[in-house]
C-alpha cells in the first residue's frame, strides 16, 4: 500500500537493514516526495522520508506517547500492589458505610450477613455472599469484623477459619476493643494476624470528608514477614489516605478513654431524647448543638449503646461519676435556694413580725372571757391584790 494512502490509524516505517524507524500518529497524512537516502551502513535506498541513523532516536512528535513510560508503568505497579481482597463480615448499616468508601478507593470488596443485602451490594459494586463458607473460599486477604458488639462471639464462632489463608488479617471495627482483642486471641488460631481498629466516626459524622477524623488501631500480632508486614500497611494507608488523624493505642487505654468521651456522649444524648427535646423558635446555638446531639446519638440502635456499656468495665464508673456530678449540681442550687430563703425569714425578721402581727384573730368578747372562771380566785382578783389589801 502506498504511504500517501495511509489516512488513519499508526503507521511505523523502517528501513529494511538498519531498523530505523518512525512512527507516524493517529490522522497523519503522508506527503509524496520524490527524493530518497542512502543508508550508511548499506548501500539500499528507502522512499524519502524514513531517515535512518546510526545512533539515537530521531523523534518527530513530542506529543507521541512513549512504548516505554517507566514511571507510569511502575507507578500503576506500586498501585495495583497496594489494592486489597476485603471482606466484610457485618453488611449493616456501618458495614455498607465502609465498604463504599473502600471500592470507592479501588479495593475489591465481598461481603456476607444473616440479612439479604444483595441488591445493596450489587448497588455499591460489592460482591455478597450469603454463605460465610462461600465468601472465605475467595481468599480475601483481609477479614473486616463488622457486626454489632453483642453478636460479636456468636459471629467470631461460627466463621469458618479454616478455609482462610492462614495469613489472613482479621480486622474489627467494633467501638470496644479489650472485649474484641481478647475474643480473638482466644478463638483464632495463632497463624492468622490481628488488628484491632476504632474509625471514631460513623456514618452521619462521616458522611462527608473523613479529614481530621480519627481513627484508633492497635497492632495486637501481625507477623513480621514483610509481606503480612506491607498488607497491614496498605490496610491502614486508605484511612491515612481518606485523610483520618491516625492514633496508635492499646486496647486497654482505648477503653478507659472512650468510656469517658464516647459512651457520656451516648448518654447524654439518650437523656436529652428522653426529656422529649425539640427546637423552639428562639433556640441559642448550644441548645441547636445538644439536638444535634440527640439525632446523632437516636440513629444508632440501642443494643449500640448496651454494648458500650456492658462491654466496657469503665461505663458504669463513668455512669456513677455523672450521677453524683449531677447530684452535686442540684445540690449547689437547692443550697443556694435555703441561703435566699433564710436570707428573707431571719434578716428581714422586724418586718416579718409586723407582717405576722397584721395578719393575728382579733381578741374574743368580754362576755366568753367572764365565762370562764379564774384560777387565781373569785371575780377574777389575782392573789397580788389580795396580799395588798391584807397589809393594809
Amino acid at each position: 500500500m502506498r504511504p500517501d494512502l495511509l489516512t488513519e490509524g499508526l503507521h511505523a516505517s523502517a528501513c529494511s537493514r538498519c531498523q530505523y524507524s518512525r512512527v507516524k500518529p493517529r490522522g497523519y497524512r503522508w506527503q509524496p516526495t520524490n527524493t530518497s537516502h542512502r543508508c550508511r551502513q548499506s548501500k539500499h535506498r528507502q522512499h524519502a522520508g524514513i531517515g535512518c541513523r546510526r545512533k539515537g532516536l530521531l523523534v518527530q512528535a513530542l506529543d507521541a506517547a512513549m512504548p516505554f513510560d517507566f514511571e507510569a508503568r511502575a507507578k500503576q505497579v506500586m498501585e495495583k500492589s497496594k489494592r486489597l481482597r476485603i471482606g466484610i463480615i457485618g453488611y449493616g448499616t456501618f458495614g455498607q458505610f465502609l465498604a463504599a468508601r473502600l471500592v470507592q478507593a479501588g479495593h475489591e470488596v465481598m461481603a456476607t450477613s444473616r440479612t439479604d443485602y444483595s441488591q445493596a451490594a450489587a448497588a455499591a459494586g460489592v460482591t455478597f455472599y450469603s454463605d460465610a463458607n462461600d465468601l472465605c473460599e475467595e481468599h480475601p486477604e483481609v477479614v473486616v469484623l463488622a457486626p454489632s458488639i453483642l453478636s460479636l462471639e456468636a459471629v467470631l464462632s461460627a466463621l469458618p477459619i479454616a478455609r482462610l489463608k492462614r495469613s489472613t488479617l482479621i480486622v474489627d471495627v467494633l467501638s470496644v476493643k479489650e472485649f474484641p482483642k481478647r475474643l480473638m486471641l482466644s478463638l483464632l488460631p495463632p497463624e492468622v494476624d490481628v488488628l484491632c481498629t476504632h474509625p471514631m466516626f460513623g456514618p452521619d459524622s462521616g458522611a462527608g470528608s473523613w479529614q481530621g477524623l480519627n481513627f484508633m488501631y492497635d497492632r495486637v500480632r501481625i507477623s513480621p514477614h514483610i509481606n503480612n508486614q506491607q498488607r497491614m500497611v496498605h490496610f491502614l494507608q486508605f484511612f491515612e489516605g481518606e485523610g483520618c488523624r491516625m492514633v496508635e493505642m492499646s486496647c486497654e487505654e482505648h477503653d478507659r478513654i472512650a468510656a469517658s468521651t464516647q459512651f457520656l456522649t451516648h448518654t447524654v444524648g439518650r437523656v436529652l431524647g428522653a426529656m422529649d427535646a425539640r427546637a423552639t423558635s428562639i433556640d441559642t446555638r448550644g441548645y441547636q448543638s445538644l439536638l444535634n446531639l440527640v439525632d446523632n446519638t437516636a440513629n444508632d440502635s440501642f443494643d449500640l449503646y448496651y454494648g458500650l456499656f456492658m462491654y466496657n468495665q469503665n461505663a458504669i464508673a463513668e455512669l456513677e461519676r455523672l450521677e453524683a456530678a449531677f447530684d452535686h449540681v442540684k445540690g449547689q442550687l437547692l443550697d443556694r435556694l435555703h441561703d435566699v430563703v433564710r436570707q428573707q425569714l431571719f434578716h428581714n425578721a422586724p418586718a416579718v413580725a409586723e407582717s405576722a402581727s397584721r395578719q393575728r384573730p382579733k381578741a374574743l368578747p368580754a362576755q366568753s372571757v367572764s365565762r370562764q372562771p379564774s384560777e387565781n380566785g373569785l371575780n377574777g382578783k389575782s392573789d397580788h391584790s389580795k396580799q395588798h389589801a391584807s397589809h393594809q
